[in-house]
């Protein structure tokens, strides 16, 4: 009887997989993405280019955890919402694929080991940690009350930031906070291309972004805040002693920045998505700028 019950569970697990990975969106790195190249830049930074291995892979996979944990507590959030947007209808909650408790379970099944991770580290790293948590489980109702959720998201995505300079260098020093202050921008800058895609949908149900609250003006705020993002990384290289390898990285953020600029020109929801995932580069262009910086000397 025993066997039959784990079978059964066994089995349940099988059949559910891949709508967890749905929900969780694992099949969707793009996100694992532009939250490990912020942290890394951090880990790369407050190791002077060669972090410690194990807080390396604690704070890797801590990222991969927190994202999937923040993708099913976003669809449990909007579970009676997606319906209604036409990039979000087919999600796991939305058809009955998961059901809401299921998706509470693997949420807290993601955090704990997210936790028990950051366990490994120094007691500045766990206090923060728990400042993530709790960034990470309000981010989704931000847009009912607020036009302004990509701030918060922002915050959400780069609170690792702090926490990887805590677990590395036992401290959370100003150019740590400067590296912040440039991912809250620059989740700003991509989070409202992606909410441009949905922006008539938001509109015709009451959802709150930055897409629509900068309306016509979209693009040439978007332009702002990449440039104030890209002034906020060049103060964190004075502070942080980088060089020209570095400065490199930001120009070939930049010039992305540039590209991004003319694929939402016509604000077409396939480009402004096109332009959501390209960001992934800039990251990669200004981790490059960091590692080459220390790795080349």
């Amino acid at each position: 009887m025993i066997r039959a019950r784990w079978r059964g569970h066994f089995e349940f697990l099988r059949r559910q997989l891949p709508h967890y990975v749905a929900l969780t969106r694992l099949n969707k790195p793009i996100g694992i993405f532009l939250l490990l190249w912020p942290t890394w830049w951090a880990l790369l930074i407050a190791g002077n280019g060669l972090p410690d291995l194990w807080v390396a892979v604690v704070f890797t996979l801590g990222v991969v955890l927190m994202r999937s944990a923040g993708c099913v507590i976003n669809d449990y959030a909007d579970r009676r919402i997606d319906g209604h947007v036409q990039r979000t209808r087919d999600r796991p909650l939305v058809t009955g694929r998961v059901q809401p408790r299921e998706a509470l379970g693997l949420f807290a099944m993601l955090v704990g080991l997210a936790f028990l991770l950051v366990l490994t580290t120094n007691r500045l790293t766990v206090l923060l940690s728990l400042v993530a948590a709790l960034l990470a489980i309000s981010y989704p109702y931000t847009k009912r009350y607020t036009h302004l959720p990509q701030f918060h998201l922002g915050l959400a995505f780069g609170w690792s930031i702090p926490m990887a300079f805590a677990a590395q260098a036992g401290t959370v020093p100003l150019v740590a906070w400067l590296l912040l202050i440039a991912n809250v921008l620059w989740s700003v800058i991509y989070d409202t291309m992606y909410a441009m895609v949905d922006r008539d949908d938001d509109v015709r149900i009451g959802v709150k972004s930055t897409a629509i609250l900068f309306a016509d003006a979209d693009r040439v705020i978007i332009g702002i805040l990449q440039v104030m993002m890209l002034a906020a990384l060049w103060l964190a290289g004075e502070r942080a002693e980088l060089g020209a390898t570095y400065n490199a990285g930001l120009g070939a953020a930049a010039a992305l920045f540039v590209y991004h600029q003319c694929l939402i020109r016509e604000r077409r929801p396939d480009q402004c998505f096109r332009a959501f995932l390209h960001n992934n580069w800039v990251g990669l262009a200004i981790f490059l700028g960091v590692a080459l910086n220390y790795w080349s000397a």
